[in-house]
């Protein structure tokens, strides 16, 4: 079994910045991916950014030039740098990773709040 924990959430004015931690912990032999997915109110989770097993990145255009993705692969570590921040990116954010294989594990959420 594997536990994500996720913390750095917040409210923030709009051109701020957060930085966003994901640590796993259990029995992981391989990580295949990591991800950021985010949810605002009354609208489906979405991809936000992605990190394969290749440190290749990708991420929706409209967090391009913003956001970061990045990975501590000794602490099982995913990390999300968000500069710039706009209010339409207020949301609650999830992390994603895929270990062993094929098993999909989400962190419980953070909000995340930024204000005009």
């Amino acid at each position: 079994q594997v536990q994500l924990a996720e913390s750095g959430g917040g409210l923030v004015q709009a051109g701020g910045s957060l930085r966003l931690s994901c640590a796993a912990s259990g029995t992981i032999f391989t990580i295949n991916s990591m991800g950021w997915y985010r949810q605002a109110p009354g609208k489906s989770r979405d991809l936000v950014a992605v990190i394969a097993g290749d440190a290749t990145t990708n991420y929706v255009d409209s967090v391009k030039g913003r956001f970061t993705i990045s990975r501590d692969n000794a602490k099982n570590t995913m990390y999300l740098q968000m500069n710039r921040l706009k209010p339409e990116d207020t949301a609650v954010y999830y992390c994603n990773f895929v270990v062993n294989g094929s098993r999909m594990y989400w962190g419980q959420g953070t909000q995340v709040t930024v204000s005009s």
